[in-house]
């Protein structure tokens, strides 16, 4: 199936627009969609070859899920290439605009049972949360 891309430029060095995507202290507070649902765990081990477990959910409990996977590669504040525990790949990239703005494009394949439409938005709503995160912070 065609990749999905979403991007997004954030007003902030790329050091910390880094820093704050993978830092699970950060990712707590922005990785997720919507006001009625939060992340309430984020572990990771940053390095090729580690895991990532993320935690998502209704903040009412009734509903929630793991988005897990492996970290297959990475290149410090350019790219890091994972697959998750159902097999699909992600790409996010980080891309320099210049000192104090940074472009974050994310490249991933999308789930069978949901429409790409759907799935675009949902994946656009944790980027702009997480943009909107690091520029307030």
């Amino acid at each position: 199936m065609e990749p999905i891309t979403i991007n997004i430029t954030i007003l902030k060095p790329i050091q910390k627009v880094w820093d704050y995507f993978y830092n699970p202290k950060h990712i707590v507070k922005w990785n997720y969609t919507t006001p009625n649902w939060h992340c309430p765990k984020a572990e990771i081990d940053f390095l090729e070859g580690g895991s990532f477990d993320y935690r998502l959910e209704f903040k009412d409990k009734s509903f929630g899920y793991n988005f897990s996977g492996d970290i297959l590669e990475i290149k410090d504040k350019e790219y890091v290439r994972s697959t998750l525990t159902d097999g699909r790949t992600i790409e996010v990239i980080f891309k320099k605009v210049d000192e104090n703005t940074t472009e974050v494009i994310q490249v991933f394949e999308p789930e069978e049972q949901y429409s790409r439409e759907m799935q675009r938005t949902g994946w656009y709503a944790i980027l702009d949360r997480f943009h909107k995160y690091v520029e307030n912070n």
